[in-house]
């Protein structure tokens, strides 16, 4: 249990950090509302998960260590970001030169595509790979114990969905006055500026 708990933690603090899972569940809540942001959270849970077992088996390490296979991995979530955040701006300003009677707000994201793009957001993100890499050693030594893996796996899962689904909440709550064309316009200027200064980090990191 205290391996168990000492892992949730560790998972928990590198989660509240903003990176490129927050700013997407911030986009993906605002663009399409509370249900997409909760979808988005899940699908980072998944990715989460997924690097769990990676790590355990040596695929991360592997990852981590390949120079060509890191730049794939480095540049393809770099450019998943970046293009989500041209995206978001392009909407921001053409929500600027609408005038606000006329602008049609957009809930149409589908729940397979929020939690495809917080999952790829999340399994993208070459960073991870050195992440899991680093801390799964501290909790399953050099013997892989496929059960335990399963634990954390499904512990990371856990309180990452839970910490972006409260995330995606929160912002829900506020659903009024980010319904307003103006305000969109500006947080889709925000969000879409720190997604692709976010990927920009991630191709020169």
């Amino acid at each position: 249990m205290t391996v168990l708990l000492l892992f949730a933690l560790a998972i928990l603090i590198a989660a509240i950090v903003p990176g490129p899972d927050f700013a997407m569940v911030v986009r993906n809540t605002v663009l399409a509302g509370r249900a997409s942001g909760m979808w988005t959270a899940i699908g980072i849970g998944l990715g989460v998960s997924v690097w769990v077992f990676a790590a355990s088996a040596g695929m991360a390490a592997l990852l981590a260590a390949s120079a060509v296979a890191f730049a794939v991995v480095k540049f393809a979530g770099a450019a998943y970001l970046v293009y989500l955040g041209v995206r978001s701006i392009r909407a921001a300003i053409k929500e600027r030169r609408t005038p606000a009677d006329a602008i049609e707000l957009d809930h149409g994201m589908s729940r397979a595509a929020a939690f495809r793009s917080g999952l790829l957001c999340n399994v993208l993100n070459p960073k991870a790979a050195v992440f899991f890499t680093a801390l799964m050693p501290q909790f399953i030594g050099s013997g892989a114990e496929w059960g335990l893996i399963g634990e954390l796996a499904a512990v990371a899962m856990t309180v990452v969905a839970v910490w972006f689904l409260l995330l995606a909440n929160l912002i829900g709550l506020l659903r009024k006055l980010l319904d307003r064309p103006r305000v969109r316009a500006w947080i889709n200027g925000v969000t879409g500026a720190v997604m692709v200064a976010l990927g920009l980090r991630v191709a020169a990191g």
